[in-house]
């Protein structure tokens, strides 16, 4: 079974899935992810479906463990969400009204998860790649239902509440500010907004806003969510057309925690950071980023904005499935 151990010198959970270790890897001649019809052998026995979502065969959270005996309420594990029943599709090849309704799945997930007493945050992710340890490539994505705030989700909401407190101010809001079509930004809409940060760790981290202060991706009206819908397609879609290829991300979703507190200070987005800092080379956290815990990056935030915007503009006027 899973376990949690607290690291009191960092203050931080790390858990332990020795199950994992054993998970499906990489297979080639089946899918556990493609539908397979009624009464078939892979994790979807459907014969189609537009977004799927079940439990985790191979959880990475649950019950802490004393003596075989579970020592706290379980975290209810982790939930996979298929993106798609087409195997060779990708997150940057859907179509708008697709990923319009894996918004509307995020949001019925953290509403339906955070409901749950023991679960404090409700941390929705999408690994995509091998480069960043992907053991199935069919598109899909990862929820866990967590026990605790993971520490960047905590450092932000920290910082977010000193700036609170100090003039009432919301820092992702001033953030959106500064960034406005200034270098860094990516692209801009209505209700939305996508730029690499001005500390970026990773060379082409992009996140994506939206303007309007809310706390969860259950918070946006329909017209935000369409409109998200389209910045994760820009973002992605960015990205493969600047390098070439169909390119590795993790995509992460920051958002107010479920515990039952006020979080006044959070504000909703998204956060992709791609392995590669050029087509052919990956940016690997080596001493300073593992032992120190600080970031070293080989480019420029304003530069790699300027690529993604051109490459954003490319893939535009190329769009998926044009001659």
């Amino acid at each position: 079974m899973p376990e949690l151990r607290f690291d009191p010198l960092r203050r931080e959970w790390v858990a332990y899935a020795t199950e994992r270790n054993d998970r499906t890897f990489l297979p080639k001649d089946f899918c556990p992810l493609c539908p397979s019809g009624p009464g078939g052998q892979s994790e979807v026995p459907l014969d189609t479906f537009d977004v799927v979502v079940f439990e985790n065969r191979f959880p990475a959270f649950g019950p802490d463990r004393d003596h075989g005996r579970p020592v706290r309420p379980p975290s209810t594990g982790c939930e996979v969400v298929v993106y798609t029943p087409e195997h060779e599709l990708t997150l940057a090849k859907l179509p708008p009204d697709r990923v319009r309704l894996l918004i509307d799945v995020w949001a019925d997930r953290y509403m339906e998860l955070g409901a749950r007493p023991e679960v404090a945050y409700v941390y929705i992710f999408e690994n995509k790649g091998e480069e960043v340890g992907v053991t199935l490539h069919h598109p899909h994505g990862q929820i866990y239902a967590l026990p605790f705030v993971p520490p960047f989700a905590q450092a932000e909401l920290d910082a977010g509440r000193e700036r609170l407190d100090g003039d009432g101010r919301c820092l992702h809001c001033e953030e959106i500010e500064r960034e406005e079509a200034g270098p860094r930004t990516v692209f801009a809409s209505a209700s939305m907004i996508g730029f690499v940060p001005h500390a970026a760790r990773w060379p082409y981290e992009v996140h994506v806003y939206p303007r309007r202060h809310m706390g969860s991706i259950a918070d946006l009206d329909g017209s935000e969510r369409a409109e998200l819908a389209d910045a994760l397609l820009h973002t992605t879609r960015a990205y493969d057309s600047h390098f070439g290829f169909s390119t590795p991300y993790v995509m992460a979703l920051h958002q107010s925690p479920t515990d039952g507190q006020a979080w006044p200070q959070a504000h909703v987005h998204f956060e992709l950071y791609p392995p590669h800092r050029r087509p052919d080379r990956l940016k690997f956290l080596a001493g300073v980023e593992l032992g120190a815990g600080t970031f070293v990056n080989d480019t420029r935030p304003e530069e790699t904005a300027a690529l993604l915007r051109r490459a954003a503009e490319l893939a535009v006027s190329n769009p998926i499935g044009s001659a």
